[in-house]
């Protein structure tokens, strides 16, 4: 635990049970006192890529005291507050360098920060993208987040912006998968597809920041998923996210879900997988993100471990 000018900021890694692996984030259990300037600040001086910030009760905009659900009675009420009877939060969330609608690996790190102070269970974050279920599970001596996104959506990308993206990735054409298309995809936020053909493409990863940047400010993306296929059922990923100030995103658990998403609607994959994400590796900060699709629900499921960052 920290304080940022007086706030209280816990620090969780999300997607790996090791604190130097995984997605750092910091977690705000309590910003209904914050504005967005303030929020934005913290995030900047925590300098992860994106951090997490409870701002009230229920619908984005509510307001009410944020104490812990042991408070809470058999009606759902909270002294200091209205509670609903879930526990149900409006949640932010902010890179170094602006406000973004949903980032996974922040969700699971603030639901686990929850589980920790209240226990396991069912949780339910209202985001600019809308409602975000999230399941927080014990496995021995883990807890495991199991975040459901939004109904995702998958669109095509014009052959002068996949021009683009590849200049400034400096990726020659060949070098993509053809079995992988590029697409861009949603479940929260927009991220563009791109496959490499190996898995030394994937790990040369030396980008044009500002020309990249510019990119994707113009396609709303938030970051590019590059990916590579080990197995039917297993990728390697990274994910350049300048747009959020920082070369690149160690574990994304947004993406992740818009991947899976991607997936389905190329028939890539069976309508009912698992599938398993590994990111991070090539930054040092190994992670495992695990990718559930249902046939009976658009939706798409991720899920991770994690861990407090103590030091």
């Amino acid at each position: 635990m920290s304080r940022h000018s007086g706030t209280e900021v816990l620090r969780y890694t999300a997607f790996s049970a090791d604190p130097e692996g995984g997605n750092p984030a910091g977690v705000v259990l309590d910003a209904s006192g914050l504005d967005d300037a303030a929020m934005l600040a913290v995030a900047a001086e925590l300098g992860y890529s994106e951090s997490a910030f409870l701002t009230g009760w229920g619908e984005p905009g509510g307001s009410g005291a944020l104490g812990s659900a042991g408070a809470q009675d058999g009606t759902g009420s909270q002294d200091g507050g209205r509670a609903p009877a879930a526990r149900e939060y409006t949640i932010r969330y902010f890179s170094p360098k602006a406000e973004v609608p949903f980032c996974g690996h922040a969700t699971v790190a603030t639901a686990l920060a929850l589980a920790e102070r209240d226990g396991p269970g069912d949780l339910v974050f209202r985001t600019l993208a809308g409602t975000v279920p999230v399941t927080v599970t014990r496995e021995g001596a883990e807890l495991r987040a199991t975040l459901t996104s939004v109904e995702p959506d998958v669109l095509d990308i014009a052959p002068d912006d996949l021009a683009e993206a590849l200049a400034a990735l400096d990726w020659p054409a060949a070098d993509l998968d053809p079995a992988l298309p590029p697409r861009i995809a949603f479940a929260g936020a927009r991220h563009l597809v791109l496959a490499a053909a190996t898995r030394e493409r994937l790990a040369d990863l030396s980008y044009d920041f500002a020309r990249l940047e510019a990119l994707m400010h113009r396609l709303d993306l938030t970051t590019l998923q590059l990916v590579w296929r080990q197995a039917p059922d297993v990728f390697h990923v990274r994910d350049p996210f300048p747009v959020g100030g920082v070369v690149e995103d160690p574990a994304t658990g947004a993406a992740a879900a818009a991947f899976g998403a991607y997936l389905r609607d190329r028939s890539l994959v069976p309508g009912t997988a698992v599938l398993t994400l590994y990111q991070g590796e090539d930054m040092g900060r190994p992670g495992t993100l695990t990718v559930e699709l249902r046939a009976d629900d658009a939706r798409v499921r991720v899920s991770g471990t994690g861990a407090r960052i103590t030091d």
